[in-house]
């Protein structure tokens, strides 16, 4: 019965995204569309949806915003206006704390960003291409990013050209590695290019070396950069939930790390995850 209520509500805000006027998405009008006391709603929304229905409209406005940003020729603050932001400054606020990059950087560097469809109460099941690989040992020269969110790390990576200074000015494939930090209890992230394409300004980096071992490659399926980064979100969920779980592997230790793919402006990704075998599973 919750989803139906929820439902209607979704569907409220969709057709009123672009209308600002005072009480036409406040808590205490979406409550009232869902039939619930506001703060019950505001409670069950958020427990469903993930943010609260503040956030998520702030969030579908900007994604909304982006797709018009890469395809419209009107100026950024025309677009913004239309989708209920009053300044290019409210606007700009709020889509650098939501990309960690200025809309100009993303219209000039054209990155992939993580947009928020209208809410589906289904589930969507990604299935990436799995094989396993068995890499000889190598060395990526990397920006640290700390425990930046990846997908803004690789927002500001991209707006500031890092790859270009990276390798003199040569396309080259660009990788991120990731390892958990005990002592922070947070993720460490890093992106660069392979030491042997790095002929260019490398101030700034760190080396990190990878021994050889085994390892899972998943490959996601390709899409725009519009859902990439969702779609990469879903295939690490894939990975810990449902691969590994199933297939007698647990993780390795030491760094997993992932590369981006560029074709005729489809995105994919291939992920590499260090694997061991888990005791008893060795004769299959």
């Amino acid at each position: 019965m919750e989803h139906k209520e929820l439902k209607r509500v979704i569907s409220y805000i969709e057709e009123h995204l672009k209308d600002d006027r005072r009480g036409i998405l406040d808590n205490e009008t979406l409550a009232r569309v869902a039939g619930y006391s506001e703060y019950y709603f505001i409670r069950l929304f958020s427990s469903y949806v993930g943010c609260t229905p503040a956030d998520y409209i702030r969030k579908r406005r900007i994604s909304e915003i982006v797709r018009l940003i890469a395809s419209d020729s009107r100026p950024i603050s025309d677009i913004a206006f239309e989708y209920g932001f009053n300044s290019k400054e409210n606007f700009t606020r709020a889509f650098k704390s939501e990309h960690n990059i200025l809309p100009t950087e993303f219209k000039r560097a054209n990155c992939s960003l993580r947009l928020y469809e209208k809410y589906d109460f289904g589930t969507k099941e990604y299935h990436p291409e799995v094989y396993l690989r068995y890499i000889q040992a190598f060395s990526l020269v990397m920006y640290p990013f700390g425990n930046e969110y990846p997908p803004k790390a690789w927002n500001r990576y991209n707006a500031d050209r890092c790859s270009g200074k990276l390798s003199g000015g040569n396309d080259v494939e660009d990788y991120g590695a990731m390892i958990w930090n005990t002592e922070k209890g947070k993720l460490d992230y890093y992106i660069g290019i392979a030491e042997s394409e790095a002929l260019g300004d490398i101030s700034g980096t760190v080396k990190i070396s990878f021994t050889d071992g085994l390892y899972a490659v998943f490959e996601t399926v390709p899409s725009t950069q519009y859902d990439f980064v969702e779609i990469i979100r879903n295939t690490w969920k894939y990975i810990y939930s449902t691969w590994l779980p199933q297939n007698g592997f647990r993780r390795g230790e030491g760094y997993e790390f992932e590369s981006y793919l560029e074709s005729d402006k489809k995105y994919s990704e291939r992920i590499y995850v260090p694997l061991e075998i888990v005791k008893g599973e060795e004769n299959g």
